[in-house]
């Protein structure tokens, strides 16, 4: 069951909704961002300068959280975001290198 912030737990993150979630260009770009920082790096949402509409943004790392690539933290008036990188190597070993290759 995910928490009260829509995060899925490892178990519930499911290849269709990861490959779904993965098939915006803007999303994989937010995700390849994120896995070629340091592990650990969050970033604001604004940070990734999307060419999009802000409630477009927040709709992007909606479907990135609930997907379960990210996970999001309130920090004041704005959001961080970071990859859920342990966890999707332990459901999709390799997915991420395949994404950063790119």
């Amino acid at each position: 069951m995910p928490d009260d912030e829509g995060h899925p737990t490892v178990e519930e993150i499911e290849l269709g909704r990861v490959l779904s979630a993965l098939a915006d260009p803007l999303r994989r770009r937010v995700v390849r961002e994120l896995a070629v920082a340091p592990e650990g790096t969050a970033r604001t949402c604004a940070s990734f300068s999307l060419p999009v509409s802000k409630a477009t943004v927040t709709h992007h790392f909606r479907t990135l959280r609930e997907a379960g690539l990210i996970h999001q933290v309130d920090r004041g008036n704005s959001r961080m975001a970071g990859l859920r990188r342990a966890d999707i190597e332990a459901r999709f070993p390799g997915l991420l290198a395949i994404l950063t290759a790119e």
